[in-house]
């Protein structure tokens, strides 16, 4: 709803104002009626309740029965022989104690990321700018977003200056979102194209901005997701419904026995007791009370192999409903791959730049029409910023290039920043002889705007024949799943005194054609590749562009000449009946393919 309202239609709703912010009074009533801006847990249980969960099984009820049953027996009797009861319990207990402190491990794996310091935030409160906790946001706070920052409500953009938000933990993307705080957008807008709001717990990558905060903790788009996270229980696992159907068939046929065993000593005039301690006997003797110690005992070694590997598991059976999976889904960002793009290809009109000078001087270009922010620290340097300009200046710092060192010669005086209509983004520096415009953005765009071309450490005219050959190397790039972008500059004596595409982003030089791919994790080629051996069906889902897709997965091997990939408007076109007789086929699936 937010998104389709005007930023004074939603200063109005929340009852704030835009250039004062709240008031100390207003703060307090909004704390008391929506509370923290922190996400719900479910209510712990006490560890005795979760100790008597652990003989929430049939099989085990039957052998605590048993047990008590044969101890009793053995009180009447006098023959104090209580060395099965005991040991029987003691399988029990041991059972319990084993879950109980696995998923205590667990707990406290999971306690150390949620006390992970929350971020702090600045708002407008009385006029003045001051800096709170996260969680002391309420509806109707004016907070000032900033690059390196966490977003830490859902709200309403006020201002935005270049404003970039990587939002990935909602919606799988890596490539920062552009924001616009002066659209208006559609009521059905999806959450990737919502440019003018911003969501908790995404990630300020560029430039900066203002917004009114809208929802807090739970009514936010990520505490949607934790809402569904603490209302759905998990289904029982395969091992779990099978030792449950195990453990009835053997109590029930047991007890049958035993009362039909015991009738039958009744008929032939045998002593009662005697033959109940016979049908108890015959009981505990047919329960296997091995198995639940032997199926813990295996389980928790999984657990234990899994968790050398960084893997987190709450529950023991998980462990066994991971070892039946015949297909694996996952995502591609963040999962498959690093989440972290890496520039790997510099070519020219020609092919792939080998000369280092040149590719030296591709990146000094690049790196200098940045928005990134570079700090060093005792490990080296840290680069904050949107995904694709933090590749190009590490990549630059690789080759020499210090993106300080190139500002502290050449400063940046004026900028056009990037929009989704130009496609681009111009920096202006001045230098010795005057001034020097880079501008970077889109190939297909850049191109138009070019009347000449850096190539053979000479500039010359861009003819129609090398105009080609570089949209021919931007489609193989494009092919080997590359994220590709243009490089250009002009050196001038003067600038215009109206800083506008117009005036400033027109005969330029071409330069070169940066290429970054979002690299695969370390191991998963090696994974996909022993999951096939094992007969598990590996399935990539991603929001990239099929061609983009395609060629990731065949890097990973996971798509092969004979696999299909599919996108979702293909798949809704077709019958459940013919999806199912491809489904075995299907190793590659995009959600859109409309993205680049």
């Amino acid at each position: 709803m937010w998104h389709t309202l005007s930023t004074k239609e939603v200063e109005e709703k929340t009852r704030t104002n835009i250039m004062q912010g709240l008031n100390e009074k207003q703060v307090q009533e909004r704390a008391k009626q929506y509370g923290k801006n922190e996400l719900e847990e479910k209510k712990k249980e006490s560890i005795v309740i979760r100790f008597l969960k652990q003989f929430n099984d049939f099989m085990i009820i039957i052998l605590v029965i048993a047990s008590i049953i044969s101890a009793v027996v053995s009180k009447i009797e006098g023959s104090g022989d209580y060395f099965d009861s005991i040991i029987i319990i003691a399988i029990v207990v041991f059972n319990a104690i084993m879950g109980l402190v696995q998923e205590a491990k667990a707990e406290k794996s999971l306690e150390a990321l949620k006390k992970m310091s929350a971020p702090t935030c600045k708002v407008k409160r009385e006029g003045k700018i001051i800096t709170i906790k996260g969680e002391e946001v309420v509806p109707g706070d004016i907070v000032f977003l900033e690059a390196g920052g966490f977003v830490p409500a859902d709200g309403r953009l006020i201002t935005s200056s270049n404003l970039k938000i990587e939002e990935s933990s909602l919606t799988g993307e890596t490539v920062a979102i552009t924001k616009q705080a002066d659209a208006i957008l559609p009521e059905k807008t999806v959450l990737g194209d919502t440019v003018n709001m911003a969501f908790a717990t995404t990630i300020i990558t560029n430039g900066h901005g203002e917004m009114i905060v809208t929802e807090i903790g739970m009514n936010t788009k990520v505490g949607k997701i934790a809402k569904m996270i603490l209302t759905n229980e998990a289904p029982e696992t395969p091992i779990q419904r099978k030792l449950g159907q195990v453990g009835k068939t053997l109590g029930i046929a047991c007890l049958a026995i035993c009362i039909l065993i015991f009738l039958i000593g009744l008929i032939k005039k045998i002593e009662p007791i005697e033959m109940f301690m016979t049908s108890v006997g015959l009981a505990v003797a047919a329960i296997p009370e091995g198995l639940p110690a032997i199926v813990t005992i295996m389980l928790s070694i999984g657990v234990t192999k899994m968790a050398k590997k960084n893997s987190i598991i709450r529950k023991l059976p998980a462990v066994e409903t991971l070892g039946s999976s015949s297909v694996i889904c996952s995502d591609k960002t963040g999962t498959l791959t690093q989440n972290k793009m890496q520039v790997v290809k510099t070519v020219d009109a020609k092919g792939e730049i080998t000369n280092k000078a040149l590719e030296k001087w591709l990146l000094q270009l690049a790196t200098m029409c940045t928005d990134v922010e570079v700090y060093q620290n005792q490990k080296g340097y840290e680069v904050i910023g949107e995904a694709t300009e933090v590749a190009i200046v590490n990549k630059a710092i690789e080759v020499g290039e210090h993106k300080q060192q190139l500002y502290s010669s050449m400063k940046r005086i004026a900028d056009i920043p990037f929009d989704s209509s130009r496609k681009m983004m111009t920096t202006i520096h001045k230098t010795a002889a005057g001034y020097r415009i880079i501008t970077k953005g889109a190939p297909d765009v850049l191109l138009k705007r070019c009347k000449q071309i850096y190539h053979n450490g000479k500039i010359q005219l861009l003819t129609p024949t090398l105009l080609k050959d570089i949209e021919k190397q931007n489609i193989q790039m494009a092919q080997q799943a590359l994220r590709v972008l243009a490089i250009s500059y002009l050196d001038v004596e003067e600038i215009p005194s109206e800083i506008e595409s117009s005036t400033i982003e027109q005969n330029l030089i071409f330069t070169g054609l940066v290429g970054m791919i979002d690299p695969p994790r370390e191991g998963v080629k090696e994974a996909v590749e022993t999951c096939k051996r094992a007969g598990i069906k590996t399935v990539m889902i991603t929001g990239d562009h099929i061609a983009t897709a395609k060629a990731i997965a065949k890097d990973l091997g996971i798509l092969k000449s004979h696999d299909l990939a599919i996108t979702r408007r293909r798949i809704r076109r077709h019958t459940r009946k013919h999806i199912k007789k491809r489904y075995y086929e299907i190793l590659c699936f995009c959600k859109s393919n409309t993205r680049t």
